[in-house]
């Protein structure tokens, strides 16, 4: 057993590892990061879960095993993490029996630590879960999209389990099969377009699209002109596909105080004049005007800050009575969006629309091509970058995938391949 002294030091460890962990989840999908200030935050995080690691057996006996069992999710994926890592006292079946015995609030963090894990252990212990015949859909569930992350997913596996009863698993194996070679999605895709499940049409539609399948990008039409089930992820997608008639779609979600938000996240992905026009509108708006902002500068370039921003003492925090109740307590990405001084932006917008052609797509003002989207893989906000990645799957039919939620080493890495290969890709929508 570790010296007292040195049980408190490797806590300690343990405690900042948490906190590193979730700044840096955070930092993934903030407005306000780039890959290389990410990079600085996940290294404070390795530093952490290297200390744990350094302990050896002493520190995994009494520390780390312990901390699985603390009500801190983030507490439990750390010690996970160094166990793994560590490789001590520490078998496959303790893995499969972590993840029976947690709480679903817990689940969500150890799936994050076996995707980010380069230990093969990890495929040995989940690979009951993925056979056919388990009975635990949510595990499965979670199995399949770990292995799909890790690039260790039996793509014969994947296809058995589209035919599963449970719609959680058929998602799964939809991701995990991404992109869909054309037998697969001749045969299967039909189907599970048309499902009833929102979280398999959901997945049939991306998996769709990514794969080539113009049944597909109709199918995301339909679900858009829904409208009271439209989700974000129907709209980003209408919004790049480049089809004439998609924009507008958008653009009249925009209309609808409901999608309005999801709406307008969209168009800044869409690239086009015609969105910069109804940014500049709702831009006046104070519930909306962070988003406005974002999505208009993601279009045309300009930077928000003085003088194009309100100064705090200018802004407006009080939402509408009737919102107050439900507004969230927890810090959101977009909270940290600066809110746009309409006028002055609009201002600005008078002079530099006369270099924007309503019939090119843009990206912070410059015209999109596939060196564009690169660079801003590399260089643009965290925020945006899932969608750029999809968009890259998108034009390169899956050939190039990002995992934008992966080690920012990971992710140069693939950013390397996408540039070597980026002669191949296609510049048109």
């Amino acid at each position: 057993m570790a010296p007292p002294f040195l049980a408190d030091i490797y806590e300690e460890h343990l405690a900042e590892a948490a906190f590193r962990w979730s700044q840096w989840e955070r930092a993934l999908a903030a407005p306000d990061y780039n890959l290389e200030e990410t990079a600085r935050v996940e290294e404070l995080l390795l530093a952490h879960l290297d200390g744990l690691v350094l302990g050896g057996s002493p520190v995994a006996d009494e520390v780390l095993r312990p901390a699985l069992d603390s009500e801190e999710p983030l507490y439990g994926a750390s010690a996970l993490w160094a166990l793994l890592e560590g490789n001590v006292n520490f078998s496959e079946a303790d893995v499969l029996a972590l993840l029976r015995t947690s709480a679903p609030e817990k689940l969500g963090p150890l799936k994050r630590v076996l995707e980010l894990s380069e230990q093969r252990s990890v495929d040995d212990a989940l690979c009951p879960l993925l056979q056919p015949q388990a009975t635990e859909a949510p595990l499965q569930a979670l199995a399949l999209d770990v292995q799909a992350f890790r690039g260790a997913l039996p793509k014969q596996l994947a296809l058995d389990l589209l035919q599963h009863s449970d719609p959680r698993v058929v998602a799964a194996a939809l991701r995990g099969l991404c992109p869909l070679s054309g037998d697969v999605a001749t045969r299967e895709l039909p189907r599970l377009l048309l499902d009833g499940h929102p979280e398999v049409r959901q997945a049939a539609i991306e998996t769709g699209i990514i794969s080539g399948s113009r049944m597909a990008w109709a199918q995301c039409r339909a679900v858009a002109e829904e409208r009271k089930d439209a989700g974000r992820w129907a709209l980003v997608l209408l919004a790049q596909s480049g089809e004439e008639g998609d924009l507008p779609r958008v653009i009249e979600c925009s209309r609808v105080a409901s999608l309005r938000a999801d709406a307008l996240l969209a168009l800044g992905f869409s690239g086009r004049v015609q969105a910069v026009e109804v940014c500049l509108e709702l831009m006046a708006h104070a519930p909306l005007a962070a988003l406005a902002g974002e999505a208009f500068s993601a279009i045309t370039g300009l930077r928000l800050e003085q003088p194009y921003v309100l100064l705090p003492e200018e802004q407006d925090f009080l939402p509408p009575l009737e919102e107050d109740l439900a507004q969230e307590l927890t810090l959101r990405p977009e909270d940290a969006l600066p809110v746009p001084d309409a006028t002055a932006v609009a201002a600005w917008w008078r002079g530099a629309r006369k270099d924007f052609s309503p019939g090119t797509r843009y990206l912070r003002g410059r015209v999109f091509n596939t060196a564009t989207l690169l660079e801003e893989l590399e260089q643009g906000v965290m925020r945006s970058r899932p969608v750029h990645a999809l968009s890259l799957a998108i034009r390169t039919h899956g050939g190039r995938r990002l995992q934008t939620r992966a080690f920012t080493r990971r992710q140069r890495a693939q950013l390397q391949e996408a540039r070597a290969a980026r002669r191949g890709h296609a510049d048109l929508p």
